[in-house]
């Protein structure tokens, strides 16, 4: 497989042939979370800590579950009530956890670029589970991999983003991934939630849903980021749901095979209806859900292989 990475912090950094590689192997780990034995030695003896200094259910639920699923002896620290609150450093904070000889770390942080000081400070695989508005690897490598699925291939597809641009770490991973692969990328939603210099991006910017999603193939939502809004970005909920929000009105712009996805947390009746969210003939939300799973199998699987193989070659036991 070619996938040579030391840590996952972003997909910048990803070749096109590092996520086809990580895509794959992901499928054989779909396959197996829908057995009824639902077990991996992959990272047997290995030790997995994750780390998330903001809310989060469907990425801490799913890294966790990923790691036991491959066998590994996963600790999840409660950052709420660590030393951070103290006072501690990050930096500090990194010493102490690496002084235990972590194999993985996983973390989320509020802060862009957090996660990347993080990797420079211990001596294992770090895998980034969002920072700040930088990036979210794991999701976009979970929306291709879903993507994948459901539309055959990940290439020279018309891809809609829509919603609070400025704020999304999503779509800026999903942006960079999605271009990679070689697929037209179109921006949808106010000028006020679209970020400084996107006309640089490589995209298609669109303040008109409808026009933005003329044939579309791939329409995802996004959610408005109100915990990282320091103003008024929209004049009311109402309103933008009329302008933005996604129902069946405006799908009806999109191709008539067009899928439907949304990183969740879902504010229904603001960006999405709730008919369109749960309709298993267009909403492929509940399968993203179920692919975190496979991605993240995926990711840490790939990180801990490098890891062994660099241990080999440093002479240290593994």
């Amino acid at each position: 497989m070619s996938f040579g990475a030391t840590h996952l912090l972003g997909i910048e950094t990803l070749s096109p042939a590092e996520i086809v590689s990580l895509l794959d192997l992901s499928e054989s780990y779909v396959n197996l979370n829908r057995r009824d034995v639902k077990h991996s030695e992959a990272l047997a003896g290995l030790t997995q800590i994750n780390m998330f200094f903001e809310a989060s259910t469907r990425t801490q639920a799913s890294f966790e579950l990923a790691g036991k699923r491959l066998g590994a002896d996963v600790m999840n620290l409660t950052m709420q009530a660590s030393s951070i609150r103290k006072g501690e450093t990050l930096i500090d904070t990194a010493m102490t956890l690496n002084a235990m000889h972590p194999d993985l770390l996983v973390m989320r942080h509020p802060n862009s670029g957090a996660v990347n000081l993080l990797a420079e400070k211990v001596n294992c695989a770090v895998v980034n589970a969002g920072d700040g508005r930088h990036e979210h690897p794991t999701q976009a490598l979970l929306d291709a991999l879903t993507i994948r699925r459901a539309k055959g291939r990940l290439h020279r597809l018309r891809i809609a983003i829509c919603g609070d641009i400025a704020h999304s770490r999503v779509a800026r991973s999903n942006i960079l991934l999605l271009g990679k692969m070689e697929n037209r990328v179109r921006l949808i939603g106010p000028p006020t939630l679209m970020p400084s210099g996107v006309a640089d991006w490589g995209v298609e910017v669109f303040s008109d849903m409808r026009a933005g999603l003329e044939g579309a193939d791939v329409v995802m939502m996004l959610r408005l980021q109100k915990e990282r809004m320091d103003g008024a970005f929209i004049p009311s909920e109402r309103e933008y749901y009329h302008r933005f929000g996604l129902d069946a009105a405006k799908l009806a712009m999109a191709a008539p095979d067009a899928i439907v996805m949304h990183p969740g947390p879902m504010n229904r009746g603001v960006e999405i209806d709730g008919t369109l969210a749960d309709d298993i003939n267009r909403s492929v939300i509940q399968d993203q859900v179920e692919m975190g799973v496979a991605v993240r199998m995926a990711a840490m699987d790939l990180l801990a292989r490098n890891l062994r193989a660099a241990r080999q070659r440093d002479g240290v036991m593994v």
